[in-house]
């Protein structure tokens, strides 16, 4: 069973900046996932688990970066200029079975393994 644990979540200002952390049991494929009830589920980024192809959402393109720590397997997603439509619960995903090798996909239905979520709130 993969375990992944997120954190970094918190409150702040618009036009503020929060590191996302996914510590995960293993090495594996990552994908950022962010929800807002009522809402349906949406790919924010992912990262393949040969670290090669990275893709974003185009919301979060210019303002996020993700990355991964290989010594931790720890992946971050960096969030910068944050705007309150950014406001969301944000969850780290991955795909169990290891397929993800060279590739990442936005589609949650491919992932099997989430995380609790950390609460995201951008407000002044």
């Amino acid at each position: 069973q993969v375990q992944l644990v997120e954190s970094g979540g918190g409150l702040v200002q618009p036009g503020g900046s929060l590191r996302l952390s996914c510590a995960a049991s293993g090495h594996f494929a990552i994908g950022w996932f962010r929800h807002v009830p009522g809402q349906e589920r949406e790919g924010v980024a992912c990262i393949s688990s040969n670290d090669d192809m990275k893709s974003y959402a185009d919301f979060a393109k210019g303002r996020f970066t993700i990355s991964r720590d290989n010594a931790k397997n720890t992946v971050y997603l960096q969030m910068n200029s944050l705007k309150p439509e950014d406001t969301a619960v944000y969850y780290c995903a991955t795909e169990s079975l290891g397929r993800m090798t060279t590739y990442c996909s936005g589609s949650y239905s491919l992932y099997d393994s989430w995380g609790q979520g950390t609460q995201v709130t951008v407000s002044s």
